[in-house]
């Protein structure tokens, strides 16, 4: 009688299992999960190795040039690989068009966007900072743009196995550059570690390319493309840039206001909040091919899906903010004593995952429904908010004013994305 109540109860959890197995957003979600949960094992060894080789001001310079390239990084890629999943997910035949597109836009783009960040970067970061604009902007906007958009490529088919393993890859190389780095000089600065930056975003850049041309074709170039939806990729880039610009724009001032060790503590308990975020980024890099998929069959189907991941990421993130409180005091004894403060930062910061988890997933919502305009005005807001307070916040209380404003636009965006996806479900 034992052994046949234990099956009755086990039943439920099996059938519940073999649903998850064949589910393919719940695949998806694993593939990103095991994949991403891997690269936080290696991300978070690289953190504590270039902390510890950088040291906190180091460090900081570094993260102020890092920001300040971030902003303008969306722009890079002209939204190409957006238009690529958009696109080629309804008609697979124009594959070597639109993977020729993406290339074509971020060498382009790029270029043109690293020539004009060197420019400005004097004008706006302190000299340390802007000194190696240069190389962490061929890094990024260039090598390190492509590999992302590469990876929209394996998105679209819902390959999110081969996304996760370009991910990996990256932070391989990154793990192995730093730790080379940390043997063979106990003391780097923050020019040395940009420069082998660029190799590593070089190789990741060339693999990727490997990859993709190897399982699918090889890319054919089509420059009227690039010119003819140029339009609707600025409008995907400036969701984005808002987005980057709401993340980096607290680092960029405060390199401008020449904190450079408030910037390092800052940047240091920022990062861990990212890396504990990896399970929504996760969860939200399954959905959107389905947002997009089921949008074309039964609209009113996304909002209903969007808002039971939303709640699930935000619980999850929760439980994450939590971790994040508790294990705090772990900073200094990782990464140096110089990053002390940094535990008070992560404390302050620790509910951005809860915050994430709503207005990412709810965004990604909008994106997939066709209605990436709306969840633009709604970043574009986000970003305003942010800038006005970390203007007014840094100057007067540094990196914790900038925690403030990040907690008050993350939380903010949460409510209007949701409050935008349940008008649209009605």
């Amino acid at each position: 009688m034992m052994d046949a109540a234990i099956v009755a109860l086990t039943r439920p959890l099996r059938d519940r299992f073999r649903t998850l197995r064949a589910s393919p957003l719940a695949r998806n979600a694993g593939w990103m999960m095991v994949g991403q949960g891997l690269s936080l094992l290696l991300q978070a060894a690289y953190f504590i190795l270039l902390a510890r080789l950088l040291g906190v001001r180091e460090y900081g310079v570094f993260a102020g040039a890092f920001a300040f390239v971030g902003i303008a990084l969306p722009y890079t890629t002209l939204g190409s690989g957006l238009l690529f999943m958009r696109y080629v997910s309804a008609q697979p035949s124009s594959f070597a068009a639109y993977w020729g597109n993406i290339l074509l836009s971020t060498v382009a783009a790029g270029t043109v966007l690293t020539v004009a960040l060197c420019l400005i970067a004097p004008r706006l970061l302190n000299p340390a900072s802007a000194s190696i604009v240069l190389m962490v902007a061929i890094g990024n906007c260039i090598f390190g743009q492509m590999v992302a958009a590469m990876g929209f490529v394996f998105q679209t088919f819902e390959l999110l196995r081969m996304t996760a393993l370009l991910t990996l890859m990256t932070n391989s190389m990154r793990l192995l550059a730093v730790g080379i780095m940390t043997v063979l000089m106990p003391h780097a600065s923050a020019r040395q570690w940009a420069i082998a930056s660029v190799y590593i975003s070089l190789l990741a850049a060339v693999a990727g390319y490997i990859f993709v041309t190897t399982r699918y074709e090889r890319p054919r170039f089509v420059p009227r493309m690039m010119v003819s939806h140029a339009w609707e990729g600025l409008g995907f880039s400036l969701g984005w840039s808002a987005q980057s610009t709401y993340n980096d724009v607290d680092k960029t001032l405060m390199s401008h206001y020449g904190m450079n060790v408030e910037n390092g503590i800052y940047t240091m308990a920022y990062r861990v909040v990212d890396i504990a975020t990896i399970p929504i980024a996760a969860l939200d890099a399954a959905a959107l091919p389905r947002y997009i998929r089921d949008s074309g069959k039964d609209i009113l189907s996304v909002p209903r899906l969007a808002e039971r991941l939303a709640i699930r990421a935000s619980l999850a993130g929760l439980l994450m903010s939590v971790c994040l409180f508790v294990f705090a005091p772990l900073i200094p004894h990782l990464v140096g004593h110089g990053f002390t403060e940094s535990i008070l930062a992560l404390r302050w910061l620790c509910l951005l995952p809860a915050m994430r988890g709503m207005h990412q997933l709810t965004g990604c919502a909008l994106t997939g429904m066709g209605l990436q305009r709306f969840r633009t005005a709604a970043q574009l807001s986000a970003a305003a908010l942010n800038l006005v307070l970390n203007l007014w916040l840094i100057p007067r209380y540094g990196w914790l004013g900038a925690a403030w404003a990040s907690l008050a636009t993350d939380g903010s965006l949460g409510v209007l994305n949701w409050t935008i996806l349940r008008r649209f479900s009605r």
